[in-house]
């Protein structure tokens, strides 16, 4: 029996099992005989006798409006002061016992009519028991969620136009199709002690040595791919970082591991690119970075629902020598970097707008020998870059994308300047002041088939705008790429993608040997590869 079936019973078992409450003289027989025989009463306000502020209301309430079981006396009082006889207990027990039998059978027909479903949900709720209980005996923590990712990546190219003078002395890199098969695997680690806070930790080890992928080849850092990694096969902390919101509207970061576009209250871009120059909208002056000790803090407006902009405001701080006791942070030797950031939109669309102070030997991003601080191998494998002192740079980038998938593709568009603060002279060619970069990147989501995704880019990378002399540099060049993301399941994909680069040196093309043949000014880069992704 229930336990409320048993909360009902109670007080009439007992007014029958207890002696006579009242004498025999008291007992009105007549109205005995009519008591429990009317027609239950279905609201307690048909008892003129009982008042809302008598101390049993509620009780009394439950038991007319919702068992039924209550019944009173021909006058319509319930005289609820006085003694309880063993009659008015049998009538009450009565009327109760006939309204539980009708929710037995009530409930018996119900669990007849639903046996199959009632024991498909056992079933269901039997097998989430032990899968929790399996979980809960093997998880290895219960602060840290687990995410890993491995890239596989198997390609090669081919330099296009006047490739007669790319060979090295030790006859690397000599114009010749080369495949190379190349791997980078991931683990992220989410540790969470308040469940709004994120300690973020990173590790990460791959294979990418000195090949067409890794930005090592004749071209540098413009062939460099998204998920290139080298760590001679050892596995390394990567990134390392913690944050942590104070109220509703402000994030703050701090970590020895971290790049500044980590720390911004809205991302720039939402294409998913192959090649790494294309990230973030263009990884060039603002936005190229590299790990390093840093802190940032950014404030957003309160969520007010899907389709109401919301307002962005962002500001970090890195020290690539950071970690260095004759440098350190915040001083002029600290390779540092300041960015901040200033965004507005909604989940479909977004425009930013920002700022970057960079210091001599910080990160500039990638492009033209002449436009950017860009790693060109020469003759003897030796590393040049164009100097500076200081940098400004600037970026304004818009982002956006359809809310019903089709034909109509998201679409990312990116413009940066940077102004240089220079006193080098390289190449020959003067101080550089002024580069400018651009790029327009578009992914088509459920391409074809639902789950895939195709993508295109193309931009001009840093080259140089304005340089001193007063010489106009002539220092143009494109970059574009095309990919197809086919997944094979909900944990693996599969990328064949193709990119081309047309005078990625620039102004400085066929000036000599190192640069695409002697006077010659058509020099390109073509690549392919396929790229398998697993995710755990």
């Amino acid at each position: 029996m229930k336990l409320f079936q048993k909360l009902l019973l109670a007080p009439a078992a007992l007014g029958l099992l207890a002696p006579v409450a009242a004498n025999a003289s008291d007992v009105n027989i007549a109205g005995l005989s009519q008591y429990g025989t009317e027609e239950q009463v279905t609201s307690i306000t048909q008892f003129s006798d009982v008042q809302p502020t008598d101390w049993a209301y509620q009780a009394l309430s439950n038991l007319i409006e919702r068992y039924g079981c209550v019944a009173g006396y021909p006058n319509g009082t319930y005289r609820g002061n006085r003694a309880m006889t063993r009659y008015e207990a049998a009538a009450l027990l009565n009327a109760c016992l006939d309204r539980v039998t009708e929710v037995t059978d009530e409930l018996k027909r119900l669990m007849k009519e639903f046996e199959r479903e009632l024991a498909v949900l056992r079933g269901r709720v039997d097998g989430l028991e032990a899968r929790v209980g399996e979980l809960e005996a093997t998880k290895f923590s219960t602060t840290t969620k687990l995410r890993g990712k491995a890239d596989f990546v198997i390609g090669g190219g081919a330099y296009t136009g006047d490739t007669s003078g790319l060979t090295t002395s030790s006859g690397a890199y000599n114009g010749q199709d080369t495949v190379t098969f190349n791997y980078r695997l991931t683990l992220n680690l989410d540790t969470s002690f308040t469940g709004k806070d994120l300690l973020y930790t990173r590790l990460r080890t791959g294979n990418f040595g000195k090949n067409l992928f890794s930005g090592k080849g004749y071209t540098g850092n413009q062939t460099m791919l998204d998920v290139a990694k080298e760590t001679g096969n050892v596995v390394k902390v990567d990134k390392l970082w913690y944050q942590f919101p104070v109220g509703n509207n402000l994030k703050f970061w701090v970590g020895p591991l971290i790049e500044n576009y980590y720390m911004v209250g809205s991302t720039p871009s939402v294409y998913r690119q192959i090649l790494k120059q294309f990230k973030l909208g263009g990884y060039y002056g603002v936005y190229g970075a590299s790990t390093a000790p840093g802190a940032g803090v950014s404030w957003k407006q309160s969520y007010k629902g899907r389709n109401t902009p919301r307002f962005s405001v962002s500001a970090n701080y890195t020290a690539k020598n950071g970690t260095k006791g004759d440098s350190g942070i915040g001083t002029a030797d600290s390779k540092g970097k300041f960015l901040a950031q200033a965004g507005y939109g909604t989940s479909s669309w977004n425009l930013t707008a920002a700022y970057a102070y960079i210091q001599k030997g910080a990160t500039v991003g990638y492009g033209t020998p002449l436009g950017a601080n860009t790693t060109v191998v020469s003759s003897g494998d030796v590393s040049v870059s164009r100097g500076f002192d200081s940098a400004n740079a600037v970026a304004l980038n818009a982002w956006w994308r359809p809310q019903n998938r089709g034909w109509i593709p998201s679409v990312s568009a990116g413009w940066g300047l940077t102004a240089f603060e220079s006193s080098e002279t390289e190449f020959s060619t003067g101080e550089k002041f002024q580069s400018q970069d651009w790029m327009i990147g578009l992914n088509w989501a459920d391409a074809f088939i639902e789950g895939n995704l195709l993508g295109f880019a193309i931009g001009q990378p840093q080259f140089e705008t304005v340089r001193s002399g007063g010489t106009t540099p002539e220092d143009g060049n494109y970059a574009m790429e095309l990919y197809y993301q086919f997944a094979v399941s909900d944990n693996v994909t599969v990328t064949p993608a193709v990119f081309y680069l047309s005078r990625p040196f620039g102004e400085l093309t066929g000036t000599n040997d190192t640069y695409g043949g002697t006077g010659a000014n058509s020099f390109g880069t073509l690549g392919a590869l396929v790229k398998t992704t697993f995710k755990f």
